[in-house]
């Protein structure tokens, strides 16, 4: 446990220290984020922020895991760093088109998608050939699981991780939100690693949640930097990494609960304009957006979800007794 904590301690300082020299560059390489016309008009004097900040998290994070990979036996946390990289990696094309181009629109969602679905399938069937995953469904509270065959398994997983990975992209609207969310989600995944005793997978949350504390310094309102699609996408692919390296996919639905009720205001807004020919269900979405628009003031609405997050992180806790006891 100790080792964990000094991991996350370390990828803080390193976050810190990388975010220090990282921003000068961003800005010097103008870097800045173009904000799209059909967003809220009160973003527009965010403008030019530098973005793909979410290099020095995931910089920081992976350094600080990987100085123990000579003392790691489970191969899982590499697994995962790779795949989210790989999602990262998404990610940075997205965001130097956007930079390149002076657009806010980078690849196209179809690209995205056809990407994310072959990194999470290649992802999927390494972690199982090698063992690191199950095809075992455990369902939260009722303590209860049930086998599937690997190839329905495989092809459930992939939506799930393409999914939350965008779900999670999606969160990334206000200043400081999509970090101080996910904090509490890496705190809930590194505490059931290393109550199931697999210590070696706690160091990536660990690592990340550490990473993610320096990177909220520059990025909490009004935001020196945002992390672009480089940094949500790729931790929207540790979530899910680490969801099924743990072999409890379904608990993404109680500690992901605020990235799924930012994608469904998204569904249901379109949806419900199109019913109604051009009525509109929220105000604006993504639903953080709507509660702007509603008089609250970005910081509150960090402070509520965030609270929200950790909150169902730790009913998530107790959904998974029967895989911790």
């Amino acid at each position: 446990m100790t080792k964990v904590l000094l991991t996350a301690a370390l990828s803080c300082g390193l976050s810190a220290v990388i975010g220090y020299f990282l921003l000068p560059v961003l800005r010097a390489l103008k870097a800045g984020q173009s904000i799209r016309e059909v967003g809220p008009t009160w973003h527009n004097n965010k403008a030019g922020t530098p973005m793909m900040g979410g290099l020095m998290f995931i910089f920081a994070s992976s350094l600080a895991m990987l100085l123990n990979v000579f003392a790691m036996e489970d191969l899982s946390p590499i697994l995962v760093l790779v795949m989210a990289s790989s999602f990262g990696f998404i990610g940075f094309l997205d965001d130097f088109t956007k930079i390149k181009y002076k657009r806010n629109l980078g690849l196209t969602s179809l690209q995205k998608a056809m990407l994310q679905m072959m990194i999470s399938a290649i992802f999927l069937y390494v972690m199982y050939r090698s063992g690191s995953m199950s095809t075992e469904l455990y369902i939260p509270f009722v303590d209860l699981s049930f086998t599937l065959h690997p190839i329905v398994y495989i092809f459930f997983a992939m939506f799930v991780m393409v999914g939350c990975d965008n779900a999670v992209n999606l969160t990334d609207g206000v200043d400081g939100l999509c970090g101080s969310v996910t904090i509490p989600v890496m705190v809930f995944f590194t505490a059931a690693a290393v109550a199931m005793g697999k210590y070696d997978l706690a160091l990536l949350p660990a690592s990340l949640a550490g990473g993610l504390v320096a990177y909220l310094f520059y990025n909490w309102h009004p935001a020196k930097v945002f992390m672009g699609d480089t940094g949500s996408l790729f931790l929207g692919g540790v979530i899910c990494g680490l969801a099924f390296a743990l072999d409890m996919p379904l608990i993404l639905i109680l500690v992901g609960i605020v990235y799924i009720v930012e994608t469904l205001s998204v569904i249901l807004q379109v949806g419900y304009f199109k019913l109604t020919h051009g009525k509109r269900l929220f105000k604006m979405s993504p639903i953080h957006h709507h509660f702007e628009m509603c008089g609250w003031k970005e910081v509150k609405i960090v402070l509520v979800f965030t609270a929200v997050s950790a909150l169902m992180c730790l009913v998530a806790w107790f959904g998974i007794a029967g895989l911790i006891a």
